[in-house]
Formats: C-alpha cells, sequence, structure tokens
C-alpha cells in the first residue's frame, strides 16, 4: 500500500439491489469533518440526505471532495482522488455484470444477464452498443493474458473463449462426468490458469434456464424450462451439481476443482492478489436448488501454490454498522488492495475497499448495491461499477492489477 495522504430470506437479487428507491472522502473519517464544519453552513447533497443526490447529465454540479466518498483510514486516502467525484456513465441495461477491460481497443466489455447480451462501453465518448446480441445469458468476463476474451455463460453453463480469430473455445462445460451449474465469475492467474466459480444463480427462468423437472433447480417441477431455450435446454446443462470453484489449466485444458461445496458453499466473486499468490473468494447466501442458510456471506483468502489452494480462511466478514452486507464481485489493485461490491441497506451499500490485512479502510457510497466492479481506462485508473441496470464510474488514484 502506498504511503497515506494528508486528509483532503427476500429473493437474492432483490436483497442485491440494495436500495433500488432513491431515497469521507468528504472527511477523513466523520471526527476530522465534525472538527472544520461551521454550524448552519449547508451540507451537500448525499445518497443518504434529503432530497437524496441527483446523478445523470443533468443533476447539479456535486461538490467536491464528493461526500459518498468515505475514508475510514488515512490509506484510502492516498487510493482516492479528492478532485474526482462519482458519476452516472450509462442506463439502460437489464441487470449488468461483468465488467472487463479490453486494453487494445481501448472498451469496457459488460454482460446483461437478464437481455442475454454484451454491450461495449467506448471509453473516448461514453457511447454504448451492443458487442454480442445473445451471450447465453454471461455473466463474469475477462480477457486473459493474450488479450482473449473468457466467459461464463449461464445458459449454455459454460465457460467460453473467443480465440483472436473469432472462433469459440469451450474451456469447461461439465465435471466428474455432470454438466456445470452456472459459471458465476472468473479471474485470470498470472500463469495463466483460468480460474472460475460455479455456483447455481443462474439457474433461474430470469438469468439462465431452471433445471430439468425433478432435479433440484426447478421449483416445484412446474417451471416450463425449455421455453425459448431450443439451445440452451438442449446442450446445456439439465441437473446442477454441487457448487466448486475451478481452475482451468493454460497447457493441458484440464479441469480441477480447487474448491468444493464443502470447504466453501456457494462461491461467487473471485480475484488475486497483484503477484497471484492468494486467491479472494466470496461466500454468499443459497442458490436455487438449495435449502437452509447457504454461504456465510463473507470474503475467504488462500494460499496458492501449485496450481492448489492451501490455508483457506476468513479474510473479510463484510459486516458495516451492524449489518451484514452482501458481497458480490471484487477486484485488486496494485497495492494488494481489495475493491467489493457490497450490497444491503440504502446509505451502507455501494463498494467496500479493504486492505491486504483484511481491514475496511474506505466506502463508496451508491443509491443501488455493486454486482460487480473493474478498472478500467488506458491508465486503469478508473474504476467502473455495475449496479442494477446502470453504471458508476469513478476516477481513482490506483490501478487494476488483473489484466481486465
Amino acid at each position: 500500500m502506498p504511503p497515506a495522504s494528508p486528509a483532503l430470506h427476500p429473493g437474492r437479487r432483490a436483497i442485491l439491489a440494495g436500495g433500488l428507491a432513491m431515497g469521507g472522502l468528504w472527511a477523513s473519517g466523520l471526527h476530522a469533518r465534525a472538527a472544520t464544519t461551521v454550524e448552519n453552513l449547508p451540507q451537500p447533497s448525499s445518497v443518504i440526505s434529503n432530497p437524496p443526490r441527483q446523478w445523470g447529465a443533468d443533476a447539479p454540479v456535486t461538490p467536491l471532495p464528493d461526500p459518498d466518498i468515505l475514508v475510514l483510514d488515512p490509506g484510502f486516502g492516498n487510493l482516492a482522488y479528492a478532485n474526482a467525484g462519482l458519476k452516472l456513465a450509462w442506463r439502460g441495461g437489464g441487470w449488468l455484470e461483468g465488467p472487463a477491460w479490453n486494453s487494445e481497443g481501448r472498451f469496457l466489455l459488460l454482460s446483461d444477464t437478464i437481455r442475454a447480451q454484451q454491450y461495449r462501453y467506448l471509453w473516448e465518448n461514453g457511447a454504448v452498443s451492443v458487442f454480442r446480441d445473445y451471450s447465453y445469458n454471461s455473466n463474469g468476463n475477462a480477457f486473459d493474458n493474450e488479450g482473449r476474451l473468457v466467459s461464463c455463460e449461464h445458459g449454455m453453463r459454460r465457460v467460453v473463449r473467443w480465440e483472436h480469430d473469432g472462433s469459440c473455445h469451450v474451456l469447461a462445460d461439465s465435471y466428474g462426468g455432470a454438466p456445470l451449474n452456472s459459471p458465476n465469475d472468473v479471474a485470470i492467474h498470472p500463469d495463466g490458469s483460468v480460474w472460475f466459480t460455479d455456483p447455481g444463480y443462474g439457474d433461474t427462468i430470469v438469468e439462465g434456464h431452471p433445471d430439468a423437472p425433478g432435479a433440484p433447480a426447478n421449483r416445484g417441477g412446474v417451471e416450463r424450462w425449455t421455453l425459448d431455450g431450443e439451445v440452451v435446454t438442449q446442450f446445456g446443462g439439465h441437473r446442477r451439481q454441487e457448487d466448486h470453484v475451478f481452475r482451468v489449466d493454460p497447457a493441458t485444458g484440464d479441469i480441477r476443482a480447487v474448491l468444493t461445496q464443502q470447504q466453501l458453499p456457494d462461491p461467487n466473486g473471485i480475484a488475486f492478489s497483484p503477484d497471484g499468490k492468494i486467491v479472494y473468494v466470496i461466500c454468499d447466501g443459497p442458490g436455487p436448488g438449495q435449502n437452509g442458510h447457504g454461504g456465510d456471506q463473507h470474503i475467504h483468502a488462500g494460499d496458492v501454490a501449485g496450481g492448489e489452494v492451501h490455508n483457506l480462511r476468513p479474510f473479510a466478514d463484510m459486516m458495516l454498522n451492524g449489518h451484514q452486507m452482501i458481497p458480490d464481485g471484487m477486484r485488486t489493485d496494485i497495492f494488494g488492495n481489495l475493491w467489493c461490491g457490497a450490497n444491503g441497506p440504502l446509505g451502507l451499500c455501494g463498494v467496500v475497499v479493504y486492505n491486504p490485512h483484511g481491514h475496511m479502510i474506505g466506502r463508496l457510497r451508491l443509491p443501488r448495491g455493486v454486482s460487480n466492479l473493474t478498472f478500467g481506462g488506458p491508465k486503469r485508473d478508473v474504476l467502473f461499477m455495475c449496479a442494477g441496470d446502470a453504471l458508476f464510474t469513478l476516477q481513482v488514484n490506483t490501478q487494476g492489477a488483473a489484466p481486465s
């Protein structure tokens, strides 16, 4: 981490949306602000003010420092840029996921899991267009060390890689003789291996397709799983299996389960430390076809050696002001800090930032929970955050560690 600078069970998606009704760095901690604030002066609009902060091109100018960038530790003051504010970059998707930056093309790739499309967000002018018109309900995306797109597809229940000549190569669609569940998030290790989580969150009518009647992820066996799905129900999986975190070997293509459901149930977001020696995996709530509480909604860390995970341990409990937040996608920056989407009550949801020791050092307060995020821009110093049908951005004073 760089030296600190001077202070300057409702449905899972319903919970993740965290504050859909619109309802810091502004201080280097609340105590610092209290010491310098003059009573009776107007306070800036924020996510929690009344009336709340407005967003978009027609919104009033937001004062700087941004009141919704909260510094909880001096270490965050050198990662946030005091002259930049949170921005609503685009709104118009269904449920945005899987942001991945293409360095050569200078665009951001997004998944829309509901509309089964992928979008291209252009850096130069903010224009958004359809990148892939039918993506089989893709979720997580990453560009690998050679610049090839790797996508997790809920609909086909597989992980694919798009080659430079435009052909599609299936990296994984089954394990142990059984189809995958709904590959969710993906991360590229420095050794070139592809790691992905495989919970059952996409085994639904909305984000993929349910299991066949009689299998676990088909509620009461009455869901008509073949409607509008000639291809996915013919070639995609028909019955979910246990959850896993998988590794695809870069040389042989062999698929290995590096974490099982017993070790870490309901895996969701995944990311590596900058040197690839630590893997971070989110353990979330129960998915379709599962009973009980599910995962602990914490972030876990494990040591990576020889393509395996050792010493799996809790990293962060995602507790905030007495509330259990729900983590989703995450990325590390070049200093090893972990930036994680946080979903929960309005005023708490947005993004939380942990240092490499698991200490929460900062927060970005947004009107919605964040499903996934990444660093992009030519310098990789812009944070892109997916929140429902909206994409938010923030200029930061750090850079993403992963290829995309």
